[in-house]
């Protein structure tokens, strides 16, 4: 989808889904406004302070695969 992104991770619970998150987000915007300087004079943020957590149980990679690519469709 052109306006969000999917991301499959595995943390240790005690940690924080939460501080993935914040840390994912930090670093990529750190990392493309450095690459792209004029993004940080045009967008006052790279990410919203929202987020969706959905857990896979264990399922196999490619089923998680699969449902990704099949959101385009839903």
């Amino acid at each position: 989808m052109p306006d969000h992104v999917h991301i499959l991770f595995e943390c240790d619970p005690q940690f924080g889904v939460h501080k993935v998150v914040k840390i994912f987000k930090g670093a990529t915007s750190r990392y493309l406004r450095q690459e792209f300087p004029h993004l940080k004079s045009r967008i006052p943020t790279l990410w919203t302070n929202s987020y969706f957590v959905s857990t896979v149980g264990g399922a196999p990679l490619e089923v998680i695969k699969q449902y990704v690519a099949n959101q385009k469709e839903v």
